[in-house]
């Protein structure tokens, strides 16, 4: 089985990937939308995209493109564990406050904004499509002061120094990841729980509409772990709703929600029911 990821080798995604796939052959994407697409025209049976993060929120780019332009079922989540750390050529490690730009994806630099504010004010940050893409990067302009902020597997991978460990803003930082190309995937981890993703609209100019839809699940007592909003791009104030739902209720109480939600004449897109997998601490 081929599995997509966004890579290259050695960002998060991939060391999600393997965790959770350690047999399968894995292909690095530049892109989250490659990696979508990459399924879509079946050149890999499974992708692993990240789809959350603990301190940025969500990945907007994934949650538009399943929404908008994708039809794949989410069959498993992964979460991992994340740990940021600042890295540079083992030539400059030394002088490393006087680097002159920081490279990294854009929510790994958000991520360590407090590290980042208190010792390099200054300093420019450059956006990478991922954190061992910025890895890379240093490597490669050895003549430099320049650093990139990424996983300690990617410092291995380029030869670069670890020169600050766990710079993210809080200790608990975690990135959801889903596993998009099939409704049931086996993933070699530990299940924690299970988990339906959908989003949904409601019809333009109807008082209460989102109370409604809400009550729909309120009353049935179903659990609601997350509710979100994103722009539906056809008009200024017109969104979609992103809802994930623990799963420890029958699940025809939940089909009867949906159904309800559906004769108040909202339009649902199921992402999928699926199995959360934790990833054990990881340094």
């Amino acid at each position: 089985m081929k599995i997509a990821y966004l890579g290259p080798e050695g960002s998060f995604t991939s060391t999600a990937a393997v965790k959770a796939f350690p047999t399968e052959e894995l292909v690095a994407y530049p892109s989250i939308p490659a990696c979508i697409k990459a399924v879509e025209y079946q050149e890999v049976d499974l992708s692993v995209v990240p789809i959350e993060n603990t301190l940025e929120g969500s990945v907007n780019m994934t949650l538009d493109y399943l929404f908008h332009q994708a039809q794949l079922p989410v069959g498993a989540e992964i979460v991992l564990p994340i740990h940021q750390h600042l890295m540079m050529t083992p030539a400059h490690a030394k002088q490393w406050r006087e680097i002159t730009k920081i490279y990294s994806h854009p929510q790994a630099l958000a991520q360590c904004q407090n590290f980042i504010q208190q010792n390099f004010d200054e300093v420019i940050t450059e956006a990478t499509p991922s954190t061992t893409y910025g890895a890379n990067f240093v490597k490669n302009h050895p003549e430099e002061f320049i650093a990139a902020i990424a996983p300690k597997e990617a410092a291995e991978k380029f030869g670069l120094t670890v020169v600050a460990e766990n710079i993210q803003d809080i200790e608990v930082n975690r990135t959801r990841f889903w596993v998009i190309g099939q409704a049931d995937v086996a993933v070699e981890l530990t299940k924690s729980k299970e988990k339906m993703s959908l989003a949904f609209t409601m019809p333009n100019n109807m008082p209460g509409s989102l109370h409604k839809a809400l009550s729909a699940f309120g009353w049935r007592e179903i659990d609601l772990s997350k509710i979100e909003s994103r722009p539906l791009k056809t008009s200024l104030g017109e969104y979609f709703f992103l809802v994930d739902i623990n799963v420890d209720k029958p699940l025809q109480l939940i089909q009867n929600a949906l159904e309800e939600i559906e004769l108040l004449g909202g339009e649902i897109k199921v992402f999928g029911k699926y199995d959360v997998h934790l990833i054990p601490a990881i340094d």
